[in-house]
């Protein structure tokens, strides 16, 4: 049976597909804080009793990711471009409408008035994040902050919508332990092994094609200089995340238009001796 929940952030017109999906699964709860302050004791976590259809992805030819480095003055950012294609972008945010975005973050901590936007987080498999860890890996560093690289990305997408005049206020993104499904698809399960992540990963769902106006994310580099990334959906921006020295201070800048912008941050995980 689906579970309903009366506080989920209304689905736009274009993403109601409710008939379209395998059913769907709360495989986790967790506090979610609130954009104004306060936490929901009992915020859901979700996922698919099986793999849909679309985020089964396959090898798309047309998909060249290059790799952009960001001169922050000595810390790491970049973008890859064309790491997935517009109708898998588009069902990733077709998927996370159909869980319902909420007000509150499961295992997010933020003080009022910085996360001003909407969230779900949902996990996914190997179908979905293993194709598109095959797209960039070659592009991502081999090493960060003498951990080795992971060969999968985390499965646990926390996809942020971002409705008109919605922000994310100066922050630094924290670290986090790997999470994937049991067999059953029943329950979310963290990762052993030393596995952390280093890298955020933003991808772009959607961008001023589809209407989208601001929601730049805006990098503060060491000469305390700010650079913009434009959305660009199927591309990705990604950056040094954690409590270090090198982690870039960033902004998810004004949302202007009616049409929302969506993202999804996805951990880069990496061993640790």
């Amino acid at each position: 049976m689906m579970e309903t929940d009366s506080s989920a952030v209304p689905v736009p017109a274009q993403y109601a597909t409710p008939d379209a999906w395998p059913e769907r699964r709360v495989v986790a709860r967790m506090p979610g804080s609130l954009p104004m302050g306060g936490i929901v004791a009992q915020t859901p976590i979700h996922a698919f009793a099986s793999t849909p259809r679309t985020l089964a992805l396959r090898a798309q030819p047309e998909c060249e990711p290059a790799r952009r480095d960001i001169d922050l003055h000595g810390q790491l950012a970049f973008v890859i471009d064309d790491v997935a294609t517009a109708q898998e972008v588009a069902s990733i945010v077709e998927a996370s409408e159909h869980f319902g975005f909420r007000e509150e973050a499961p295992g997010i901590a933020t003080p009022p008035g910085m996360r001003m936007n909407k969230s779900v987080h949902w996990v996914a498999d190997d179908a979905l994040l293993g194709p598109l860890m095959a797209r960039i890996a070659p592009l991502l560093p081999g090493q960060v902050g003498g951990a080795r690289l992971h060969g999968r990305l985390s499965h646990r997408l926390n996809i942020y919508r971002y409705d008109q005049n919605d922000v994310f206020n100066r922050h630094l993104d924290g670290d986090w332990p790997g999470y994937g499904l049991n067999e059953a698809r029943t329950a979310m399960l963290e990762w052993g092994g030393g596995l952390r992540s280093c890298l955020t990963m933003l991808l772009y769902l959607n961008d001023a094609d589809d209407g989208v106006s601001g929601g730049n994310t805006r990098l503060l580099g060491r000469d305390r200089r700010w650079t913009d990334v434009t959305p660009k959906k199927g591309s990705a921006l990604f950056f040094r995340h954690g409590l270090t020295p090198d982690s870039v201070i960033h902004i998810g800048c004004r949302v202007e238009s009616v049409v929302p912008k969506y993202v999804a941050r996805i951990n880069v995980m990496y061993e640790f001796p």
